[in-house]
């Protein structure tokens, strides 16, 4: 995959100049891009900055650069003429070689022997020139050198437009104490401030996020009678909103309006930005509908923003939909890198990870080149799923595309291979880290804790909580709950009050997550009362609970069958204002059919639905589980049905559930209806599923079905209880299929199952009932040497088969064994 940076297109150029190229070289051409110029035009033709190419056709690369002439030797005054006439060291070059000379130098005392060769200093004009060079050329350190070299020549006359270039580029680099050190000394140096000049003052505190400062420069400017431009106020509104303070940027919209300088698009993108840094998603949007209504058309800014703030507040369907518009709409707002950033974050909240990949091979194909930030969503969005495979490829590749993987890369990489259980990968990635200079932050240890937390390893968990304070990074709240967390997967009661007693002698105040996990863990480990416990804590401290607190207290209180708390804690949940989520709903549903109350449940399901809380594969499965149970097959196969509507993938609980509703409601060629649908949607047969078809095969006679099925069953036989191993072969041999009865037989011992008496005492009637009195002595056999003595009755049913085929060698041995065993009684 290679990434090519996309080309901005020249300005027309009507006409083109070409050097003849020498006949020792090989083909170079130049080319000046000019128009006709005015009178006045040609006067100060001297300032003006020209774009220059140059082609190599036998390499096949261009180059373009800006050229500036300034004021040559011919133009310098008279006085200072001879002494560059007189002397070979004296070069006459212009502006634009002047500035190229430089910034190759990387040692300050070679710039002023370079600027003092320049025949051009003894031109005042060339001055301006020289730092409005260097300043968009944006090396500050090369500008201050020139600075300081100007002002020690004879013919320098300080300018505040030097001052204002001067004290722009000092806010380029966030350097605001240097910036306002400037704008004193210009005044010493009696260079009045002007608009331009309290414009780059107010822009460079913004940056900085000192909004007071510049809403006193902004006083400042006002009494000294200079009148504030838009720009000054969109400079102020930017600092203001940058610092998240969108009210006073809102007070200084008002008051520019007020002042009769409207807003313009950077004006209304500058607010929305506010609104975006202050967390006021909606607002923006709301903003973003009133501007619509206004003569001034979005930009692509403006659309970036929105988008963002539609992603936060999760409405992904519309964030998509402005995305595919802006696409369709090529020529008024197009797409950038930005865009497309978001959009793949958008789709990795979703989970929709395809989707994400698509976006990013569009960005490609459109020619856009992606920066380390979108490189980072899609590898997110891949480490979000586990997908460690895809999301190493994309970490290679962001050092091919030339690329330093930052600590987001690394901690998304570590993410990845921890979701996926493979802690090694995961601290081997993190070894890494360290080793490339990559210093980890708080997230990529969360990260790293996660990945050893999940596969149960408390104590290397642990270890890594210490690595991490030896670093000078404090856990947080986030650290202990992933701790606490795999404690109680790992129903470690003792390890649990250990970190709770970390947390509390670090000062670390848990948040509603580890308050969660913690209550979670006491859950999971059997501590009822201690969880209860510390919900009441956790409300004491003033910490507000969220639907997750519910659902692990509704469903904790409902398997234990306390179902009157599960409904107090129900009504506490109403009483707070809390949103119910999917999830308590389907713990809420749970709880009412485990109470056998099946009215409340359908109740709570529809206003589960008419809330626009969609349920999931869990909540539908309750309710084919409820209606298996009143063996009601009909209402259990339209919920079914509903879940295919909604495009909610059954899993195989709910199949198998849905099949033994249609067994006992005697709808047999419905589950292997079903069945067909498992196979296409891959969805894998659990032992309770398999065991259903073949009860629907028996009753409908298909014995190719079911000898299919038996073929498939390797993988589950171990996870069949004894019970439902005899039932199948129970099935078989009275379908009178004892070939793949005893197919099954064989792959049953072949799995490691425990072969109990009553196994062997339904495979020898079925063998006797079907004549194969042979197979059945040789059973009888194995059962012996397995330690398993068969009883009387066994050999007493077989003798009367072997009298009548008139085989006296076995009969023989069956009284025998028969008298032997009688003895023994």
């Amino acid at each position: 995959m290679s990434f090519g940076a996309s080309q901005l297109p020249l300005p027309p150029v009507p006409q083109f100049q070409a050097d003849e190229p020498k006949p020792s070289q090989t083909p170079h051409f130049n080319f000046h891009a000019v128009r006709p110029a005015s009178k006045a035009e040609k006067k100060s033709s001297w300032d003006e900055r020209r774009l220059v190419g140059s082609v190599d056709y036998s390499k096949g690369e261009y180059r373009v650069s800006v050229e500036v002439d300034g004021v040559g030797r011919e133009q310098i005054p008279a006085r200072h003429r001879l002494r560059v006439d007189g002397s070979r060291w004296q070069k006459d070059w212009k502006v634009s070689e002047v500035v190229e000379r430089v910034l190759r130098l990387n040692h300050w005392d070679d710039i002023v022997g370079v600027l003092n060769c320049w025949a051009g200093r003894f031109a005042r004009k060339n001055f301006p020139l020289l730092i409005r060079e260097i300043s968009n050329a944006g090396s500050l350190e090369h500008a201050v050198q020139v600075f300081k070299w100007m002002k020690t020549q004879k013919n320098y006359c300080s300018q505040t437009c030097i001052y204002n270039m001067m004290i722009r580029l000092y806010a380029r680099h966030n350097q605001t104490d240097q910036a306002r050190g400037l704008f004193f000394e210009m005044q010493e140096w009696r260079c009045k401030p002007d608009a331009e000049t309290y414009n780059a003052l107010i822009c460079a505190h913004g940056r900085a996020g000192q909004w007071c400062w510049a809403t006193n420069i902004m006083e400042d400017m006002l009494r000294a009678a200079i009148p504030p431009s838009r720009t000054t106020y969109n400079n102020l509104i930017n600092a203001c909103g940058s610092s998240g303070n969108w009210k006073e940027a809102l007070r200084v919209c008002k008051k520019m309006t007020e002042n009769g300088i409207g807003p313009d698009l950077v004006t209304h993108n500058i607010i929305l930005s506010a609104f975006k840094c202050g967390g006021q998603y909606a607002k923006a949007l709301a903003y973003f509908e009133l501007m619509k209504k206004t003569e001034i058309y979005p930009d692509i800014i403006t659309f970036n923003i929105v988008i963002h703030c539609l992603v936060k507040l999760r409405q992904y369907g519309r964030a998509v939909d402005i995305f595919n518009s802006l696409m369709s709409k090529r020529e008024e707002s197009y797409p950038d890198v930005v865009t497309f950033t978001s959009i793949i974050h958008a789709y990795s909240i979703c989970g929709q990870v395809e989707n994400c990949k698509k976006v990013f091979d569009m960005m490609l194909a459109e020619g856009l080149k992606p920066n380390i930030i979108s490189f980072n969503a899609l590898l997110g969005a891949y480490a979000s799923h586990g997908m460690h495979d895809e999301a190493f490829a994309i970490f290679n590749i962001i050092k091919q595309a030339g690329y330093r993987p930052d600590v987001v890369s690394y901690t998304s990489l570590i993410n990845a291979y921890g979701r996926s259980g493979q802690y090694e990968k995961a601290r081997e990635i993190f070894d890494t880290m360290k080793s490339e200079s990559c210093k980890p932050n708080r997230v990529t240890y969360n990260a790293l804790i996660d990945a050893y937390g999940s596969r149960g390893m408390i104590s290397e968990a642990v270890q890594v909580l210490r690595e991490m304070e030896k670093d000078g990074i404090q856990p947080d709240s986030v650290s202990l709950s992933t701790i606490l967390a795999a404690c109680g997967r790992c129903g470690q009661n003792v390890r649990i009050n250990s970190i709770l007693s970390v947390a509390k002698s670090r000062g670390i105040e848990l948040n509603t997550v580890g308050y969660n996990s913690a209550i979670g863990s006491y859950m999971a480990v059997g501590e009822y009362d201690k969880a209860v416990s510390f919900y009441r804590m956790m409300r004491k401290n003033n910490v507000r609970p969220d639907s997750i607190t519910f659902n692990i207290l509704i469903s904790g209180s409902c398997k234990l069958d306390n179902f009157k708390e599960s409904f107090e804690f129900f009504d506490e949940m109403k009483e707070l204002n809390i949103p119910l989520s999917k999830e308590v709903y389907s713990s809420l549903i749970c709880a009412y059919i485990k109470q056998g109350n099946l009215a409340e449940a359908e109740v709570t399901f529809a206003m589960m639905k008419t809330t626009g809380c969609m349920p999931d594969v869990i909540t539908y499965t309750s309710m084919i589980t409820a209606y298996r149970t009143i063996d009601d097959w009909r209402k259990a196969w339209g919920v079914f049905k509903e879940m295919e509507v909604n495009n909610i993938q059954p899993d195989p609980i709910a199949c198998s559930a849905l099949m033994e509703a249609l067994n006992k409601g005697c709808q047999s060629a419905m589950v292997l209806q079903l069945a067909q649908v498992m196979g296409e949607k891959s969805i894998p047969l659990n032992p309770r599923a398999s065991f259903e078809i073949l009860s629907a095969c028996s009753i409908l006679r298909d014995w190719k079905m079911a000898s299919e099925l038996v073929e498939k069953m390797d993988l589950s036989l171990s996870s069949l209880s004894v019970g439902v191993q005899n039932q199948l072969l129970h099935f078989l041999g009275k379908s009178g299929k004892i070939e793949t009865m005893m197919k099954l037989f064989h792959k049953i011992v072949a799995s490691g199952s425990a072969i109990s008496f009553t196994t062997y005492s339904v495979l020898l009637k079925n063998l006797l009932a079907a004549g194969r009195w042979r197979k059945y002595i040789e059973i009888l056999q194995w059962m012996d040497d397995g330690g398993i003595q068969p009883s009387l009755q066994m050999y007493h049913s077989v003798l009367s088969h072997v009298l009548k085929d008139k085989s006296m060698k076995h009969a023989v041995l069956i009284q025998e064994k028969i008298s032997k065993d009688y003895v023994a009684l």
